[in-house]
């Protein structure tokens, strides 16, 4: 069972140093008021302590009676505190999930370019497979408690329980080594917090958050957010062209959503392209068509986007190539672009 902050973990150092406080008193008490030795004292507390019925070591003396009647009212409660928490902490899995938390902050520690998503509500969720699917490491922000039960399950994702607009949590992450950060936080005002200490500690960090309201658009964008999604925005819209264009909706869902094995839409960086590639057009490179896979649209290095491009338009290192093929025509695509030959 995963805990808020160690709770469980924390009742039972209590319950250890409740446990352990009864038996030094004990001790103390049967070493001052009977004259016994340390082995006999802590004989004497023991059997009391666990009422087990054993005769005392010496006869007691009148001061030395009441001192064993107070110690077993005292230490009745703790006695079977103690050993509730105890199993509680052992059955339950708390002290494995305890350790699995420990080997997972970590791994933390000793990750790069990594991917922080804050957040595994409908939208986290869906960023976590997508991403996950495309082998990023990834580390999920998540306070809730059910909602961690759910993550701990999930092989090979690492995590941290906490409030992701505190600034200490973001720190655990290794915010300062990651590559990007989806904040997916029900309230805005959370994830402009968040854009503001992630985009603080990490200028180059490449920061996708969600909103709800229309004017928070404008806000995170100047607060450092590289992009903002609205589900309700993309859901009406989606709505409107499932009225209108569904054919079209259905076939883009459809290669957007597929697994690795089939077509997908992917995006090839040009920074690495083969020097005898740079200026030439499209068409003359024809050894671009050998992969298999189709170029649908590019990113000009001002920003601007080009779809369909004409086979007239030339390749820079600033560009961004779309491609439409699967995983492996896409993969000898990149091979060509950047070796000019697979």
């Amino acid at each position: 069972m995963v805990y808020r902050k160690y709770d469980t973990f924390r009742k039972a150092i209590i319950a250890m140093g409740a446990l352990l406080g009864i038996i030094v008193t004990g001790n103390i008490g049967y070493i001052l008021l009977e004259d016994y030795t340390f082995t006999e004292a802590f004989f004497m507390t023991i059997i009391t302590i666990a009422t087990v019925g054993f005769k005392e070591v010496h006869p007691l003396s009148d001061a030395g009676i009441w001192f064993t009647s107070f110690l077993i009212i005292f230490s009745f409660g703790i006695f079977a505190y103690s050993v509730s928490t105890f199993t509680h902490y052992v059955v339950d899995g708390v002290f494995h999930n305890y350790f699995k938390s420990s080997r997972v902050r970590r791994k933390i520690r000793h990750l790069n370019n990594h991917i922080l998503v804050c957040g595994y509500g409908r939208n986290g969720r869906q960023a976590v497979s997508e991403l996950l699917a495309h082998k990023e490491q990834v580390v999920v922000i998540e306070k809730d408690i059910e909602t961690l039960e759910e993550i701990v399950q999930i092989p090979d994702l690492l995590y941290i329980q906490g409030d992701a607009t505190n600034d200490d949590v973001l720190d655990q992450c290794g915010v300062e080594n990651a590559k990007a950060l989806i904040s997916t936080l029900p309230v805005d005002a959370d994830n402009l917090f968040v854009v503001l200490s992630a985009k603080e500690r990490n200028p180059n960090l490449v920061i996708i958050s969600r909103a709800s309201e229309e004017h928070s658009d404008s806000k995170l964008k100047r607060a450092g957010a590289t992009n903002i999604i609205m589900p309700d925005k993309i859901g009406g819209q989606r709505m409107a062209k499932l009225v209108t264009q569904p054919d079209v909706v259905e076939f883009l869902e459809y290669i957007m959503l597929q697994s690795s094995e089939n077509v997908a839409i992917e995006e090839i960086s040009c920074y690495d392209m083969a020097d005898h590639f740079e200026g030439k057009s499209i068409r003359e490179l024809e050894k671009l068509n050998e992969s298999g896979a189709n170029i649908i649209g590019l990113k000009r290095g001002d920003k601007s986007f080009v779809i369909n491009p004409l086979p007239e338009i030339s390749l820079s290192s600033r560009d961004k190539i779309f491609a439409l093929g699967t995983t492996n025509q896409i993969e000898r695509l990149r091979k060509i672009l950047v070796h000019g030959n697979q």
